[in-house]
């Protein structure tokens, strides 16, 4: 039986109230879950970043090290990205691959020239950038470079895979790449795969002849707006409770008419 002076009507319209009330209590502890959540892996990810820019500053500001020292830190699966590299050998300019890239607000394309090196293997070098109209080496024979160079720079990992389903398939007919496939570079050139050192190095930014290709073309900025997001989350959380805070006390305020 109801509780003496409530009505069967009037208990039987607030049961669907109450449901609703748990059904919305529910949703909101679940929503705050989820934003704070959001929160503190946006912190986390800051703190991973920070780290990450620190050792960056770190390998920049390290003196040179071989190709020898590189290839032992590949071999032993130690990160080499933006690690300063010095290294010699002969360019083979008949099988450069161009990237396509925008430097300064201009369109064009890095050049990666095979540097043969005194044990016959191959590197391929990101000597630097080229205006769209200066793709082709005869528009800028001074800089096709010969004889024995030596070349400082970064080393640049090996890619997995297409950075994203975004990115351009590479269009090896037209020697246009959209992303770094170091396999498809070697072998469209006719390089053999296990001849090619499995990286990269990206030319600092010493001039060359015609100042073509530009050096120096390497970015190392990466964006860390993790701390923003986080406070958007946070942010989000604090005013969803805030919310919920400003409906109890209306609620309160407006009792269901009988």
């Amino acid at each position: 039986m109801p509780a003496k002076g409530v009505s069967p009507v009037t208990d039987a319209a607030s049961a669907p109230r109450r449901a609703r009330s748990v059904l919305t209590a529910v949703a909101v502890i679940i929503a705050l879950a989820i934003l704070i959540a959001l929160g503190t892996w946006q912190v986390e990810r800051l703190q991973w970043k920070e780290g990450l820019l620190a050792d960056i500053a770190t390998r920049l500001a390290a003196p040179a090290v071989t190709l020898s020292e590189i290839e032992a830190m590949t071999a032993k699966g130690e990160d080499i990205e933006y690690r300063r590299v010095t290294l010699s050998g002969v360019y083979d300019n008949s099988r450069e691959r161009h990237f396509f890239a925008t430097w300064r607000g201009q369109t064009g394309f890095y050049v990666y020239t095979p540097l043969v090196l005194a044990d016959g293997r191959s590197l391929f070098v990101n000597r630097g950038f080229v205006p769209y109209d200066n793709k082709e080496p005869e528009m800028r024979m001074q800089g096709q470079l010969t004889g024995e160079q030596t070349v400082n720079g970064l080393a640049r990992a090996k890619l997995s895979g297409k950075p994203s389903w975004v990115v351009p398939d590479n269009d090896v007919k037209k020697n246009i790449f959209y992303w770094k496939d170091l396999d498809v570079m070697a072998s469209s050139t006719g390089l053999d795969k296990a001849a090619v050192v499995p990286f990269f190095v990206d030319a600092d930014d010493t001039p060359n002849p015609k100042g073509m290709p530009i050096g120096g073309v390497t970015e190392v900025d990466l964006p860390n707006n993790h701390l923003q997001y986080a406070f958007t989350w946070y942010g989000l959380a604090a005013t969803l409770v805030v919310i919920v805070i400003v409906a109890r006390f209306r609620k309160r305020g407006n009792p269901p008419a009988q």
